[in-house]
């Protein structure tokens, strides 16, 4: 599985480095418009490819962010459902050492559960 990896991150490299010394060349980014650019000109050159990898970071990093807001109700449901689970283990416990007796059908049941589990 390593090696698989490995060969991924080289063929993945090889096409980065392709991508640089295929788009070299200068370009200008305005970050305002045409009309509004005369009043507080903002731009700057930049090479193609930096252009590129910078918009394929970006978007990356807002799909990451996205899918961590959405799965937040997730996680935080999971995390209820494991303290209640636990909740109800101590009372499980609890009550098996108050009140288990061999006439108990109900807590020699959960008992045999729990040691099959």
């Amino acid at each position: 599985m390593r090696t698989i990896k490995l060969v991924f991150l080289a063929i993945l490299m090889l096409a980065i480095v392709t991508l640089a010394l295929a788009n070299r060349g200068p370009v200008t980014l305005n970050l305002l418009p045409e009309g509004v650019g005369a009043i507080l000109p903002l731009s700057i050159e930049l090479p193609m490819f930096l252009v590129i990898l910078a918009s394929i970071l970006t978007g990356l990093l807002i799909g990451y962010i996205l899918e961590w807001l959405r799965e937040h109700k997730h996680r935080r449901l999971a995390a209820e459902k494991q303290r209640e689970a636990q909740r109800l283990s101590r009372e499980v416990e609890t009550l098996k050492k108050k009140h288990l007796s061999p006439e108990d059908e109900v807590l020699a049941i959960l008992d045999k559960s729990t040691r099959n589990a």
